[in-house]
């Protein structure tokens, strides 16, 4: 257990401080948002997003997060996690003080035998939710396909992001290691003719 727990640190790791190493050497965004100063953070806590995944979720429960002590978080970031079973769990990047969530993600453990078929579905459920949460717009159907889609296109890369809105989705396929899926919140600017148009 504490092995799983050590990969899922070390996933939020590879999600936050860790891209900056390999974006030198893929043509990846230099580093996640959320350890960028003055990224930006969805507008509700972790609490208030719990409550409400829990209510509209009811077959996907989210315990409560714990945070995670890490030598890598920075004086305004607290990191966090929920372990959904024994080879799911949640976890976040919140803004210290408020705790409003800057990162999102749900990381899945590939398990061997005939139970891998029904986690993988159950994971699957919960980034598909984690998804919806973030972009409510979309119906169960498509934010499956959604998933799906994104889920294919980061296939065996270390990192995979696609921008949609204000919203960013991540995907870090590391094989028989995990897959997490994340959702970040960007910041939008103007265009410049846009701007200048004023």
């Amino acid at each position: 257990m504490k092995m799983r727990f050590l990969f899922i640190w070390l996933s939020l790791t590879l999600l936050g401080a860790g891209i900056s190493v390999r974006a030198a050497q893929t043509s990846a965004p230099a580093t996640a948002p959320y350890v960028m100063p003055g990224a930006p953070s969805f507008d509700q806590s972790i609490s208030l997003f719990r409550e409400t995944f829990n209510s509209n979720n009811p077959r996907l429960p989210l315990s409560e997060f714990r945070a995670i002590d890490g030598a890598r978080d920075t004086p305004n970031l607290t990191r966090a996690a929920s372990k959904i079973n024994e080879n799911l769990y949640a976890s976040t990047a919140l803004e210290r003080g408020t705790l409003k969530i800057k990162s999102m993600q749900i990381t899945w453990l590939p398990i061997q035998g005939p139970e891998q078929k029904a986690a993988k579905a159950k994971a699957l459920e919960y980034m598909s939710a984690i998804l919806r949460a973030f972009t409510p717009a979309l119906t169960p159907s498509q934010s499956q396909k959604k998933l799906q889609k994104l889920l294919s296109a980061g296939k065996n890369k270390r990192y995979y992001a696609e921008t949609e809105g204000a919203v960013r989705y991540v995907v870090a396929d590391n094989g028989e290691k995990g897959l997490t899926f994340a959702v970040e919140p960007i910041k939008l600017a103007l265009s410049e003719t846009l701007g200048g148009a004023n």
